[in-house]
C-alpha cells in the first residue's frame, strides 16, 4: 500500500502532447494533489509518467483477467460483453476499474449466438424487442448498450431500435462492426462508438465523412483484426484493409481509441489476444497506421476517458484520480517504451508488487 502522500520527484510528465521537463507530481490519497508537505519522496530519475492506461475493448471472464491487465499499467478497462450481472459486479471496485456493456444484443445463428453460455435474452429477431432488451440492461446496471452487427442477422430496423432505445435511456451506444457493410449499418443507426474496423475492404470516404459529421468514434482493435487475419486467413480479408481504414478515419478527424478485444476464453484462432500485453501491441499498431506517438498515447488515456464520460481520469492533473504509470524511456520517440514499466499506481495505491 502507498502512504497517504507521495511526491514523485524528477519525473517527466506526458501532458497530452509532449513530455515536460523533470518536475514533481504529488499523490495525495486517491488523487493527484498539489501540496508536498509530509510526502514521502520517490526519486524518478527522469523517467516518464503517463496517466493510467485505458483498454477500451476487453472481455472479462476470470479474476485473473484483472490481474493481467493491471500488471501492464491498465488501470481502467471497458468490458464489451460479460454475463451474468453477478459476474460483472464481482469485477467492480477492483483494479482495473471497469465499465461493462453486460449482455450484448445479437442476431440468431451467428458466431456470437453460438458462444458458450450466451443468454437467450441477447438474441433479437425484430425491432419490437429492443425496448425490453435495453430496459433489462439498464436494470442489470450496464454502463453502455452494445449491439453486434454480424452479417444480416439483425436487420437495420432492429439495429436502429436498439441504438435509439439506448440513447433514450441516456446510455452510450456501442456497435460491433468488422466489415464494410456492418460499418454502413452502424453509421446509419447513429451508434456513438463503433468497435473493430473492416477486414474485407477499406471503408469508403463517404461513410468516413458521415462518421466525422455525426461525431462518431472508433475503437479499431487492430490487435484482434491482425490476429484473425494471421490465424484464420479468411478468404477476401486482409489486415491492410483494417490498417488503412484506421489511417483514413484518423485523417478525417474521427477519434480513434485504443482497445484490444482481449479475451481469455477458448479462442478460435491459434494466436489469442491476451489481456495486458496486447494493449502495448495495439499502441504500436496505431503508430504504424499513422497516428503519432502522442496521439496514440491520447488514444489510451484522455480520449477513452472523455468519450466514455470518465471525467476523473485520463490525464496527470491535480484533482484527478492518481492512476499513473511510470515508464523507462520516452514513448514519444519510441512507443515501445510503454512496455518498460517501473511503477503503477491505481487511485493512489502502488500496485506494482501486487499486479
Amino acid at each position: 500500500m502507498s502512504p497517504t502522500k507521495t511526491a514523485l520527484t524528477g519525473v517527466r510528465v506526458f501532458d497530452g502532447t509532449r513530455l515536460t521537463e523533470p518536475t514533481t507530481v504529488i499523490i495525495d490519497g486517491a488523487v493527484i494533489g498539489t501540496d508536498a508537505s509530509g510526502a514521502e519522496n520517490v526519486d524518478c530519475q527522469g523517467a516518464t509518467l503517463l496517466p493510467g492506461l485505458i483498454d477500451a475493448h476487453v472481455h472479462l471472464i476470470f479474476p485473473d483477467d484483472l490481474t493481467h491487465l493491471a500488471e501492464y499499467g491498465i488501470t481502467t478497462a471497458l468490458d464489451m460483453a460479460c454475463w451474468p450481472p453477478e459476474r460483472v459486479n464481482s469485477f467492480r471496485g477492483r483494479v482495473p476499474d471497469i465499465l461493462s456493456a453486460g449482455v450484448p444484443a445479437i442476431g440468431p445463428d451467428g458466431n456470437h449466438a453460438r458462444m458458450p453460455g450466451m443468454p437467450a435474452t441477447a438474441i433479437l429477431t425484430e425491432p419490437g424487442q429492443a425496448k425490453h432488451f435495453v430496459s433489462q440492461r439498464v436494470a442489470d446496471g450496464s454502463d453502455f448498450i452494445k449491439v453486434v452487427i454480424e452479417g444480416d442477422l439483425l436487420d437495420q430496423a432492429t439495429i436502429d431500435a436498439v441504438i435509439s432505445e439506448g440513447k433514450a435511456h441516456g446510455k452510450l451506444t456501442v456497435a460491433h462492426a468488422s466489415s464494410v457493410d456492418a460499418y454502413h449499418r452502424a453509421v446509419r443507426a447513429g451508434a456513438d462508438i463503433l468497435t473493430h474496423v473492416p477486414r474485407d475492404g477499406v471503408l469508403d470516404d463517404r461513410t468516413i465523412t458521415q462518421m466525422a459529421e455525426q461525431g462518431q468514434i472508433t475503437v479499431p482493435t487492430l490487435s484482434m483484426m491482425e490476429a484473425v487475419i494471421k490465424g484464420a486467413r479468411p478468404e477476401g480479408q486482409d489486415y491492410a484493409y483494417s490498417r488503412d481504414t484506421v489511417a483514413a478515419l484518423h485523417a478525417a478527424g474521427v477519434p480513434v481509441l485504443a482497445g484490444t478485444d482481449a479475451f481469455s476464453g477458448p479462442a478460435p484462432i491459434p494466436n489469442p489476444v491476451t489481456h495486458g500485453p496486447s494493449l502495448h501491441h495495439e499502441l504500436a499498431l496505431l503508430v504504424d497506421a499513422g497516428l503519432t506517438p502522442a496521439e496514440t498515447l491520447q488514444a489510451a488515456t484522455a480520449l477513452p476517458a472523455r468519450h466514455f464520460g470518465l471525467t476523473d481520469r485520463g490525464a496527470v492533473r491535480p484533482g484527478l484520480r492518481a492512476d499513473l504509470v511510470l515508464v523507462d524511456g520516452d514513448p514519444l520517440t519510441d512507443i515501445g517504451a510503454t512496455r518498460r514499466i517501473k511503477r503503477i499506481w491505481a487511485a493512489g495505491v502502488d500496485i506494482t508488487s501486487t499486479a
